[in-house]
C-alpha cells in the first residue's frame, strides 16, 4: 500500500497543514489541559515529551498508510488552533474514523466544523471512501452538535466503554456515508 500525504489544506479561515517541531510546546498546551479533555479517552498529558511523540506519530500513521493528522492553525496568522485526524484507513473497506481536538479559546467559533469540513472533502475525493465513523463522550454535546452539523447520524451508543481516572463514561458511535456527503453538498 503506497503511504499517505497529509493533505496542505486551506479555508476561509484556516489552513490544515503536517505537524511540525515548532509546533510541541502549543500541542503540549492543548493536550495537557484538563478542562479541555474533560470528555477525552485518555488523562490530560503531564510529560512535555508527549508531544514530541504525538508528532512523531503523525508521520508514522501517514507512512503506514492508517490515516492522516494535521495540525490545525489560523489562516491569518498561523497560530495553533487544535489538530484534527482520519484514522483507522481501511483500503478494502473503504472506511476510516474522524477525531478532533481544539483549544478552549476556539470553542464556538465554527474551526472544528470548517477544519472537519475540509478534512472530509479530500478523504471522500483523494481515499475513495465510503464511510467515515465518529465517537464522541454522551456528555460532550458540542461535539455531537459539530458532528451532526456535517451530516453525521447517531448511530447508537457504546455504554461504558471509556473508564479515565476512574470514571466511566459512554461514547456516541456517528457514521457518515459517502451518499450522505456527496448529497448535502449538491
Amino acid at each position: 500500500m503506497t503511504a499517505l500525504v497529509t493533505p496542505d489544506l486551506e479555508t476561509a479561515r484556516l489552513r490544515l497543514r503536517s505537524f511540525r517541531d515548532s509546533d510541541a510546546d502549543d500541542l503540549f498546551a492543548l493536550q495537557s489541559d484538563a478542562h479541555v479533555l474533560r470528555y477525552w479517552d485518555a488523562p490530560p498529558w503531564t510529560d512535555p515529551l508527549r508531544a514530541v511523540s504525538f508528532i512523531e506519530r503523525c508521520s508514522r500513521i501517514a507512512a503506514e498508510s492508517d490515516g492522516v493528522r494535521p495540525a490545525v492553525v489560523d489562516g491569518t496568522d498561523g497560530s495553533f488552533l487544535g489538530w484534527i485526524t482520519l484514522n483507522s484507513y481501511d483500503l478494502t473497506f473503504r472506511s476510516a474514523s474522524l477525531g478532533f481536538c481544539f483549544a478552549e479559546r476556539t470553542w464556538g467559533r465554527g474551526y472544528a466544523t470548517e477544519a472537519a469540513g475540509a478534512l472530509l472533502a479530500w478523504a471522500f475525493a483523494a481515499l475513495d471512501l465510503n464511510r467515515v465513523q465518529a465517537e464522541a463522550d454522551t456528555r460532550n454535546t458540542a461535539c455531537r452538535r459539530v458532528l451532526e452539523k456535517l451530516g453525521f447520524v447517531l448511530e447508537g451508543t457504546l455504554r461504558e466503554d471509556c473508564v479515565v481516572d476512574g470514571v466511566v463514561s459512554d461514547s456516541w458511535v456517528f457514521g457518515l456515508l459517502r451518499r450522505e456527503w456527496v448529497a448535502s453538498r449538491s
